[in-house]
């Protein structure tokens, strides 16, 4: 007895310590300096990850919170020759010829208005193109477009509740379709494009359900409704003004530009009636013929970000040149669209009056840029010029509660599950456009800045500053329970043609000049090693690693090309090389596997041409009795 009362009170006293202590990303406010809040031991885990988008780099950074440790990078819209990623065929098919993209603001897939794990999209506003990258295993598995008619999607993707759209809004205005014109017909001739594009829930395949036709407004940012709003998407626009030259001076003239309310259900239930013209392949609406799928609410001087808050009520936008945050609620949104109470139309888009629609005005400060939301009633709000975030309550008396300062000059910011129905209020992350001297000299490039700030308390604390790469311009944070990523593809589950699984098929193919080389990969062989062919042949090697262990990733690399890619544990991958020199060739795996890594090695013999060469060629049959050998064991 005494031995169990021992035991038990030795528990609660760890479990009393344990509580007092805290953990990293715990949802209570923890005690303790900045640096034990943001200390992960190591072997443990973050709480969150977080998605940065890599701006023009075109790819996405992976960060681990809070201890704000870069974990990886996703290739999304730019080769990475690290991973091979725009070296093997499939991925260079998918991109499609392009080596660059400008990724802005990655999206996570949402149920109910909440993030659930399974994709995360993000647009390349350059190349008008959404990705979809599948977080079982962080790969770019889909790009979408680009997107017919729509120049530069900025105003992209910001998913839906339950991810039935993503969207894209054009930045830059052209004809549509796009024709010979002159530059000063800009307001007769130019339009912009609102596109729907609708993802398949079983698998998140992209494909365009509308579009809808505007003036030549530019769409800046966007944002989905929830709760009583769900149903419409909001968009931000500047330059309502109509210009096409000096836009710094002559874009900033009128004192309302606009968000566009776009009723999705409406505008694809058209489509589906027939109501569409196609243009350029895509099924166009224009509000002039078809009522009822958009309005416009003004918005004080060239807003960039709309928000909409977990309960789905109020719409919030921040006009740059203005120093508050305009919130507007759909009741009254409804109410005057109901009540027919327009004051004139844009292009065919009827126009509401601000007075009928806006809730609050919230004194933020200077250069609002960006909202985001806690789970007990705050919205934090990025100021550019200020270089602040603030703190404001939502709801009446709308009073700014607090505010702290970033270095340099915010442009986005992220909350812990910031854009859902249930956001988790533990952390913010500005994103900070300038880092100034906040970092060890690298020359005249500077990196990109972010701060970790605590929200748990009545207070904003900042407690980390960290670096990264450029250009982070939008993120998103998850809760790290809600992934469940694979670590190895289950080899019984390869169902790609050109994989082997057995030694024995192991095997070269020549059809002409076409050479196939189809190939196994374990620790520390190639199977087969001697590859022999002309000169001029197209060699095609299909790589299948057939190793199930985590972390044993093979490279495949052939020299003097620039053919290298890696293959995951189960995976197989195509890589192309053209036999251009008569003589020999190595290649080797280029990612470290093992001791003995450096002699995971073969070597291609290449004839000229015309030469005598088997039209099947297959490994020693020794090589192949001691890999089916390895494999037993």
């Amino acid at each position: 007895m005494k031995r169990w009362i021992v035991t038990t009170v030795t528990a609660l006293v760890l479990a009393a310590v344990a509580l007092s202590l805290g953990c990293a990303g715990s949802g209570s406010a923890r005690k303790g300096s900045a640096a034990e809040k943001v200390y992960v031991k190591p072997g443990e885990h973050d709480a969150y990850y977080a998605f940065l988008s890599g701006g023009h780099h075109g790819n996405i950074y992976v960060y681990g919170f809070p201890s704000s440790r870069h974990i990886t990078t996703i290739p999304v819209f730019t080769p990475e020759p690290a991973v091979g990623y725009g070296y093997d065929e499939d991925s260079k098919a998918m991109l499609g010829g392009r080596t660059w993209g400008d990724a802005h603001h990655p999206g996570l897939s949402e149920t109910d208005g909440n993030y659930d794990g399974r994709w995360l999209f993000i647009n390349d506003m350059v190349g008008a193109r959404i990705a979809r990258i599948d977080l079982k295993d962080f790969k770019t598995r889909q790009i979408f477009g680009p997107i017919p008619n729509l120049s530069a999607a900025h105003a992209c993707p910001f998913p839906t509740p339950n991810t039935e759209y993503v969207f894209a809004a054009s930045r830059f205005s052209v004809p549509v379709p796009n024709r010979a014109t002159r530059i000063e017909d800009y307001g007769k001739d130019f339009n912009g494009i609102i596109a729907g594009i609708k993802v398949a829930p079983d698998d998140g395949t992209m494909s365009l359900g509308f579009e809808i036709l505007t003036p030549p407004f530019d769409w800046d940012l966007a944002d989905a409704g929830k709760g009583p709003s769900h149903g419409w998407e909001f968009f931000t626009c500047y330059n309502s003004e109509l210009a096409f030259d000096s836009l710094e001076v002559k874009a900033s003239q009128n004192e309302m530009d606009f968000i566009a309310a776009v009723d999705w259900r409406a505008a694809q239930k058209a489509v589906d009636e027939g109501k569409a013209k196609t243009i350029g392949g895509a099924p166009v609406l224009h509000p002039q013929e078809v009522r009822g799928i958009i309005y416009l609410i003004p918005v004080p001087k060239s807003p960039h970000g709309v928000d909409v808050n977990p309960t789905g009520e109020y719409i919030c936008a921040s006009g740059k040149l203005q120093a508050e945050v305009s919130v507007f609620s759909f009741a009254k949104f409804q109410a005057a669209i109901q009540a027919e109470k327009f004051d004139g139309d844009r292009g065919g888009i009827p126009v509401l009056k601000y007075e009928d629609v806006l809730e609050a005005k919230v004194p933020v400060g200077l250069g609002p840029l960006h909202t985001q939301f806690d789970d007990k009633g705050f919205a934090y709000t990025s100021l550019f010029l200020d270089s602040q975030i603030a703190k404001w309550k939502v709801g009446p008396p709308w009073n700014v509660d607090d505010k702290i300062d970033v270095y340099y000059s915010i442009g986005h910011l992220m909350a812990s599950e910031g854009d859902t129905k249930n956001p988790t209020g533990e952390y913010v992350i500005a994103l900070d456009k300038l880092s100034k001297s906040r970092y060890l000299s690298v020359g005249p490039t500077h990196p990109e800045a972010a701060q970790l700030i605590d929200i748990r308390g009545p207070k904003m604390e900042l407690l980390y500053d960290f670096p990264t790469y450029l250009e982070p311009h939008y993120a998103q944070m998850i809760r790290a329970e809600k992934l469940k990523p694979i670590t190895v593809y289950p080899i019984a589950e390869n169902k790609n043609k050109d994989a082997i699984k057995t030694a024995e098929e192991a095997r070269i193919v020549r059809k002409g000049n076409r050479v196939d080389v189809y190939a196994l990969a374990v620790r520390t062989h190639f199977t087969p090693d001697k590859v022999k062919v002309n000169q001029g042949d197209d060699v095609y090697f299909h790589v299948t690693n057939l190793e199930q262990d985590d972390d044993i990733a093979h490279g495949f690399a052939v020299l003097w090309s620039n053919g290298n890619m890696q293959i995951e544990p189960g995976e197989t991958k195509t890589m192309h090389w053209k036999a251009e020199q008569v003589g020999i060739t190595p290649f080797y795996c280029s990612n470290f596997c093992s001791a003995l890594h450096q002699e995971m090695q073969g070597l291609i013999e290449v004839q000229p041409r015309g030469a005598k060469v088997a039209a099947v060629q297959r490994p020693d049959p020794r090589q192949v009795s001691e890999i089916a050998a390895l494999l037993q064991r």
